[in-house]
């Protein structure tokens, strides 16, 4: 170990050091450790924006972003953003919300995504009471393949889902009514 001089304080610092202990300057790469900000202004005890990525270097364990404004590889708030994101308004590569949108989405009242489950569930596999996709699975179904109490698909017509799909999506549910 030997000591080295700072380059934005000038003070004597290990070369083994990830950062200076005087004025905080990272010495060495932290893409491993990642990034961690809180906002000073806070809504119900929690920051009002939480960022955080990587690892903590006390512990070890990965940063999660709590906050109302919540950003990160695992975000949880009232509108989260990641990786893997939970909250009322959820955006991420997986995400379960209120309203989820992601690759993977769970979402009580609607969910958009590669797969998607919600009340309103809207995907490439769809699972709600209300269930567009590519496979539609619900009490009222629209896709490729639908499968539920009112289908209607290119596999079955269901005139009750007909008339569902009709005073919402109007004339676009007609492709589905081609011959089979």
């Amino acid at each position: 170990m030997a000591l080295i001089e700072c380059p934005e304080c000038s003070q004597q610092v290990s070369d083994e050091a990830w950062m200076c202990p005087h004025c905080g300057l990272p010495l060495r790469s932290t893409t491993f450790f990642g990034y961690d900000f809180r906002s000073q202004t806070t809504l119900f005890g929690l920051p009002l924006v939480h960022i955080a990525t990587g690892f903590d270097p006390l512990s070890g364990r990965r940063r999660v972003a709590r906050g109302i404004i919540a950003m990160g590889d695992l975000a949880i708030g009232v509108l989260a953003l990641g990786g893997g994101a939970i909250g009322g308004i959820a955006l991420g590569g997986g995400a379960i919300g209120v309203i989820a949108l992601g690759g993977g989405a769970i979402g009580l009242l609607f969910a958009l995504g590669g797969a998607a489950v919600g009340a309103i569930a809207v995907g490439g596999a769809a699972v709600g009471i209300v269930a567009l996709g590519g496979a539609a699975f619900g009490y009222y179904a629209l896709g490729g393949q639908a499968a539920g109490v009112h289908p209607l698909g290119s596999n079955v017509h269901d005139p009750e889902a007909l008339q569902f799909f009709r005073q919402w999506l109007g004339s676009w549910v007609d492709p589905f009514l081609r011959k089979r």
